[in-house]
């Protein structure tokens, strides 16, 4: 997929840099992309993680992928061209939060590689911190809160990641979490151990 560019737009200078609104912040920015399957503790984690991180006053904003769906990506079904701008829209909304300086934590399945390496590009190495919720389908399918899951295997859900869809597993993320067998605040040290020297 090529980059697009609105015809006949110039990008305009600012006059207050990312590196300002770090300092005023008191911390540095960075977007955590935490990918699985669903119901593998994505949403559950980024909302936990984002408690911690009011309480400690950074600023941060916790982007979830089915509260995504409702504005920003309403328009979008879940064919493979659709999720591939699923994840673009979302990685441009995570840089823009990037350059406001916010902790940017994004739950969503993501499941294609190229896609989460198109992000990481986007920003860098530096700014992304790809975390993988390793969890097997046979525990999400028991999570099923939203009922998804079986709806899928009735044929009520096309093209759904685990079982008509794929996903495909990160090959060298930042983190693997778990979160099959680890209690969430486990997880959340883990992450935020991972963090103590970045931000």
């Amino acid at each position: 997929m090529t980059q697009q560019t609105s015809p006949n737009a110039v990008w305009q200078a600012v006059n207050v840099s990312r590196q300002d609104r770090e300092k005023m912040n008191g911390h540095r920015g960075i977007i955590l992309w935490f990918t699985g399957l669903s119901g593998s503790g994505k949403s559950t984690l980024i909302h936990e993680l984002e408690k911690i991180f009011f309480a400690a006053n950074r600023h941060t904003y916790a982007l979830d992928g089915d509260n995504v769906r409702h504005g920003l990506c309403g328009d979008l079904g879940f064919s493979n061209e659709d999720r591939v701008e699923n994840i673009r829209r979302i990685g441009e909304v995570a840089k823009l939060m990037l350059d406001a300086g916010l902790i940017v934590l994004c739950g969503f399945i993501s499941p294609f590689g190229a896609d989460r390496q198109r992000v990481r590009g986007l920003v860098g190495a530096d700014d992304f911190v790809e975390v993988y919720c390793r969890c097997s389908l046979e525990v999400c399918e028991d999570r099923d809160v939203k009922g998804l899951y079986r709806k899928a295997r009735a044929g009520v859900i096309p093209e759904f990641t685990g079982i008509t869809s794929p996903y495909e597993v990160p090959e060298s993320p930042e983190l693997i979490l778990d979160t099959g067998t680890e209690s969430i605040d486990a997880c959340v040290q883990q992450v935020l151990a991972l963090l103590a020297n970045r931000l």
